[in-house]
């Protein structure tokens, strides 16, 4: 594929363990096991976007070098395509119980979004682990490792990697934008930082195709082409909820769904986010997020956007009034 036309988290996709962003205390510990040429079953665990796949192939590459070889020295599956058992004791036994070529220790299989896989999968997984570990090593990836069987969790080196720091994130971004000759505005970078959230791979295809627009990227544009809200658009609704102003707040949400077509969800996630940059008590901000727990349970049932979204408004106004 031409260089031009692939997206840009691939094509500056970090290649050797160190060029990943953040996660320090992870990369020590891959980067001993590069240097013993031995590492056990590892089990990487947390949000999208945070460098887990990334990390399990620089690993590879720095393991292996120029006998890195898909299909032969590793292997690289998604569970949410191949979660039943079936896989398990085809594709999955057939690569680890093969001898690896000389030159290479081990091989290696990535197992990506193993928290998909079904109970009983896990349990033939187990077994195959169990079985095969002396030619083959596991990488699991998962965003949940409560969702992977505890006699897995055993088997394995559990790290457990965090969102990305914003500048971590800024910094990222800022270099793609440069290397592929974006303007990006320093109020543009800041959306693009906020509506990334530690997930540089969102903040990076946001910038694509912001950029695809060919214009100097600005703040208004992020928010658009995300189908966000401006930070500070859900903090004049909050201020307007818990100033007691029912009907203005209800305008206010009213001109924001009009404005940015968001869901209902989408709205009680950022009004949460920020819910504690408020000069408000403590107490307050407990019971203001108790609320938008509720609301965002009843969203999650299927319960109706406009109505939950309205009451959501007039028991912070409700609140309020019973406290002044």
């Amino acid at each position: 594929m031409s260089e031009n036309f692939r997206p840009w988290v691939e094509k500056y996709r970090p290649r050797t363990l160190d060029d990943i962003v953040g996660q320090s205390e992870i990369l020590k510990h891959l980067k001993g096991y590069v240097a013993q040429k031995a590492m056990p079953h590892l089990l990487f665990a947390g949000p999208a976007g945070t460098g887990k796949t990334t990390a399990g192939l620089c690993l590879i590459r720095d393991l292996f070098g120029d006998k890195m070889k898909r299909n032969q020295s590793y292997l690289e599956l998604n569970a949410s395509d191949a979660r039943g058992i079936d896989v398990i004791r085809s594709s999955v036994k057939d690569f680890a119980r093969a001898i690896p070529e000389k030159g290479i220790p081990f091989r290696i299989l990535i197992l990506d979004e193993a928290d998909n896989m079904t109970p009983q999968a896990q349990q033939a997984l187990r077994r195959t682990m169990e079985k095969y570990t002396q030619n083959c090593r596991f990488i699991l990836i998962c965003n949940y490792s409560n969702k992977i069987i505890p006699p897995i969790q055993s088997r394995c080196a559990v790290f457990r990697f965090a969102l990305l720091t914003n500048d971590k994130v800024g910094d990222r971004i800022g270099f793609v934008a440069k290397e592929e000759h974006v303007k990006l505005s320093k109020e543009g970078l800041d959306a693009l930082v906020y509506v990334a959230n530690g997930d540089c791979r969102q903040g990076i295809n946001i910038l694509q195709a912001a950029g695809m627009l060919g214009e100097n990227i600005t703040a208004d544009a992020v928010y658009q082409i995300t189908g966000r809200v401006q930070p500070i658009e859900i903090k004049n609704l909050l201020e307007l909820a818990i100033a007691g102003e029912l009907t203005q707040a209800q305008e206010k949400l009213t001109e924001l769904i009009d404005t940015y077509g968001l869901s209902g969800r989408s709205l009680v996630s950022q009004m949460h986010r920020e819910l504690y940059g408020f000069s408000i008590p403590e107490e307050k901000k407990v019971d203001i997020a108790k609320i938008l727990a509720e609301i965002d349970f009843r969203l999650s049932q299927g319960a109706t956007e406009e109505i939950q979204l309205n009451a959501l408004l007039a028991k912070i106004v409700l609140m309020q009034a019973k406290s002044s």
